[in-house]
């Protein structure tokens, strides 16, 4: 009789317990975010951010702790040392940073400094039940790492680009003490972490590998507006669809920022051998490399570049090319993540990684029949890939039903309410 008394204690112990802490999720969070970039700032940071903090701010208090736009805004706006905006639970601070165009490397520095230098004392006098930082400027996470500790609150770091890795990677850092002194300091901020919110499992993989507890690494996808199934698809524009195949029987098509993480060397020599074939390679967008890559496609015929369309023309874009290019050099496995895949797997197109097989794109692919990969170092492993593609158009047909199919599993609905569930769980840790 006292053994059965005692266990029913102790079941009415863990739902008192369980209720509790259930109840304790139902209370709103002050959640003070950390980031330099957010619109009218058109960055992947501001962009992200805006998604994810719409939905914390429809439960939560969320203030946005940010700089001037700077990152080709739709607008600027006027110095100030800072500006605040009220938009219901949630409260935009501006703080006065420069403004420097984001191509002027050199200036973009104190765009990154000034930022930091008048957010971390607004952030210590704003109040907040957790604070969370993403990676604009790219020691943003070791900032907002420091202002948890002086403000004694859980810290949550939402990595969505990996330095000093990134930085080391694409030889904007050269080895040497200013890169082992950051990425002490960023291991630092990784341990004192409460959740570490990633990409992806190639990125956690990279993150637990630093010696930060599995437990606490927690992926959450960028993900994408998924429309309920059977709804209509998106009208596309044929001029836009003609502007990119041209006349070319298959269209390779690489759509987005053209940064130093690409296997862009492999892509043009795959490109020039596929001439033969009446295959296209399409790069649309544009970024650092831009030039370099024009230059080092002149005289190939089936080789495009073209400007980024209007966001409105995004559909239209993602629809005219046969299969769309993921590419990401050996050694950056981990570190850049492209969320443009989950946008391309709405779209219904099939995918071939450029890219080692670690990395999320080449192995989610083969595992759910949505994608090939291809060695970044081998071009001729590209050149076998697009043939077999070529001589198999149901097997195309197949990669692109099967991303469609799998799209609803990276539905951006989802993904926003895990991480709603983590912010919550940290702060009432």
């Amino acid at each position: 009789m006292h053994g059965l008394l005692h266990g029913r204690s102790q079941s009415a112990v863990h739902r008192r317990r369980v209720t509790n802490r259930v109840s304790l999720y139902n209370l709103p969070v002050r959640i003070l975010l950390l980031n330099l970039y957010y619109p009218p700032d058109t960055s992947a940071t501001a962009t992200m951010a805006a998604a994810f903090v719409g939905p914390l701010a429809a439960k939560h208090q969320v203030t946005v702790l940010c700089g001037r736009p700077s990152y080709d805004p739709t607008e600027r706006r006027p110095w100030r040392f800072w500006q605040t905006e009220q938009l219901g639970n949630m409260r935009i601070i501006r703080v006065g940073s420069t403004d420097y165009h984001r191509a002027q490397m050199s200036r973009r520095v104190l765009n990154y400094l000034s930022y930091v230098a008048l957010s971390v004392p607004r952030a210590l006098f704003t109040g907040c039940n957790v604070v969370l930082a993403m990676t604009d400027p790219p020691f943003e996470g070791i900032v907002g790492a420091f202002v948890a500790l002086l403000k004694g609150k859980p810290y949550v770091y939402n990595i969505r680009d990996m330095y000093p890795d990134m930085a080391l990677g694409g030889s904007l850092v050269e080895p040497g003490l200013l890169a082992r002194v950051w990425e002490k300091l960023h291991r630092w901020a990784l341990r004192r972490a409460a959740r570490v919110i990633v990409l992806g499992e190639d990125m956690r993989s990279r993150i637990i590998a630093k010696g930060v507890d599995k437990r606490r690494v927690m992926i959450v996808r960028d993900g994408a507006e998924i429309a309920p199934a059977g709804s209509r698809q998106p009208a596309v524009d044929p001029d836009v669809i003609r502007a990119i195949r041209g006349d070319f029987r298959f269209v390779l098509l690489h759509a987005g920022n053209l940064g130093f993480y690409g296997a862009w060397d492999t892509l043009l020599a795959a490109g020039r051998q596929l001439a033969q074939d009446g295959v296209g390679l399409i790069f649309v967008g544009d970024g650092a490399q831009r030039a370099q890559l024009e230059a080092a496609a002149a005289g190939a015929t089936n080789v495009r570049f073209l400007s980024f369309f209007p966001a409105s023309k995004i559909p239209s874009v993602l629809a005219a090319g046969d299969a769309h290019i993921i590419t990401i050099k050996r050694g950056l496995e981990g570190v850049v993540v492209p969320s443009k895949m989950y946008g391309i797997l709405a779209a219904g197109r099939p995918i071939i990684a450029v890219a080692p097989s670690e990395t999320d794109a080449a192995s989610l692919g083969a595992q759910c029949g949505f994608g090939v990969s291809a060695d970044p170092d081998k071009p001729a492993e590209l050149v076998a890939a697009v043939r077999t593609l070529l001589a198999d158009p149901a097997r195309l047909a197949a990669m692109g039903l099967a991303a469609r199919a799998v799209a609803y599993d990276y539905d951006r609905v989802k993904e926003i309410g895990k991480f709603l569930h983590i912010i919550e769980e940290a702060a009432h840790a």
